[in-house]
């Protein structure tokens, strides 16, 4: 977005107005993170997980650059190769740790971005490209994270490969050749190992190609804030820098506190067990489950236990998986409210509390053995989640009456009430 107020970038050493002219690098990343990027002035710390997010996602690609050095794509030495880097390898372990947490810290701070982009708003016009972009992040980093996963080929790498792609043979007709193509033969080995990893390596330089995009979408209308309300002046915004490069750095030194603390306390807190075993196809864990940031997928998959109408069980439970993910992909136009701030509309609000206990709910189901029990809750949760999307946001959205909005930025800002978080919001007085 330009603004009229923006201050423009101006090189004074002549080498710097040599490469700007030749090359104007420095004034784009003066306008895209530095004083010529206007931000509203409310920002609060939720905001800063974009910023972590690329982090790791630098960090995820710098280790895996060094792992893929010392790796072997090979089903008869690939966990031997695992034990050979963390052993072997100078800091070996310290790299695998880093990058097998930085995956879980990843992911944990892109649920976090998601959840705050549905608490504000951040899909509603003008930026449901920039919200789209972001979804299309989220499916390549499943993929990438899925791969990754089978890599070590400990039990549960080879078994979770075994379960995850046999549930593609539920598409009718093409099922099982999409699978013998996934895996490059009738089940893991040699093929699917080099295949998971060529891609595995690959992905990540994607999702940077998509994030670069993302960032570029939002620099078009600007960035969306805690009211929800546009910005009108020049006293509705800050400089990037230093004010938000500055709030940022808060946010990056916390959040490496508590991964220094995960690699260096509890390196395999987040690891099934199971994993630690050498693949063996003869003997199937009692209970396979996939990784945490799965588990609510895992658990909509797993819902599905009947036959309907003349779609089997199987396949319905895949359609509802890639379902679950695809539904975010039609949230601008499910949710026709022209108010964006949860902080502004009540009853949405309460919903959306609803929606994060059923996203908890299917997690914990996702990882649980399934009793009849659980299978039933399950079940509840998954139907929920659907309906939220598909029938309350769309009847909450024509029925609810918001709270009325602040004129400007500034005046909320002066009111104190432009950059309460979720929480604070939820326990004031109406």
């Amino acid at each position: 977005m330009s603004f009229p107020w923006a201050k423009q970038y101006e090189p004074k050493h002549p080498l710097m107005k040599w490469v700007d002219d030749r090359l104007p690098l420095p004034r784009f990343v003066y306008n895209a993170v530095g004083a010529g990027y206007p931000v509203p002035r409310n920002l609060n710390y939720f905001w800063n997980f974009g910023v972590l997010a690329g982090m790791f996602l630098a960090l995820q690609i710098v280790t895996g650059i060094v792992l893929a050095m010392h790796y072997a794509a090979n089903a008869g030495i690939a966990f031997d190769s695992v034990e050979h880097i963390m052993r072997d390898v100078n800091a070996g372990w310290f790299i695998r740790y880093a990058h097998a947490n930085g995956a879980s810290m990843f992911l944990l701070v892109v649920y976090i971005h998601i959840a705050r982009g549905l608490w504000y708003g951040s899909y509603k016009a003008p930026r449901e490209m920039v919200w789209l972009l972001g979804v299309v992040i989220f499916l390549l980093m499943m993929a990438t994270a899925f791969m990754g996963y089978v890599l070590p080929w400990g039990q549960m790498s080879f078994w979770g490969a075994q379960v995850i792609t046999g549930f593609f043979s539920a598409i009718p007709g093409v099922g099982e050749t999409i699978r013998v193509w996934l895996l490059g033969g009738f089940a893991p080995d040699n093929s699917a190992l080099n295949r998971f990893f060529s891609l595995h390596y690959l992905l990540p330089f994607v999702i940077l190609g998509v994030v670069i995009l993302h960032i570029w979408a939002l620099h078009i209308p600007g960035s969306n804030n805690p009211t929800g309300v546009e910005v009108k002046s020049e006293q509705d915004t800050v400089p990037f820098h230093p004010y938000y490069t500055a709030k940022d750095g808060v946010g990056v030194g916390v959040a490496l506190l508590i991964f220094a603390a995960l690699i260096f306390y509890a390196p395999n807190l987040l690891g099934h067990p199971d994993n630690y075993i050498p693949a063996n196809p003869l003997s199937t864990p009692a209970h396979i489950v996939p990784e945490w940031y799965f588990l609510p997928f895992y658990a909509i998959l797993k819902a599905f236990t009947f036959d309907f109408l003349w779609i089997p069980a199987k396949l319905w439970g895949v359609l509802a998986m890639f379902g679950s993910i695809l539904l975010l992909f039609f949230l601008p136009w499910l949710d026709t409210s022209p108010v964006r701030s949860a902080n502004y509309r009540p009853t949405y609000r309460i919903f959306l509390w609803i929606l994060l206990v059923d996203v908890l709910v299917l997690g914990y189901i996702g990882g649980a053995a399934p009793t009849p029990a659980v299978i039933l809750i399950g079940q509840i949760a998954t139907i929920y989640y659907f309906a939220h999307f598909l029938l309350i946001l769309p009847i909450v959205s024509m029925m609810e009456r918001p709270r009325p909005l602040p004129n400007s930025i500034t005046e909320a800002v002066l009111a104190g009430k432009g950059g309460t978080s979720p929480a604070q919001t939820a326990l004031a007085t109406e």
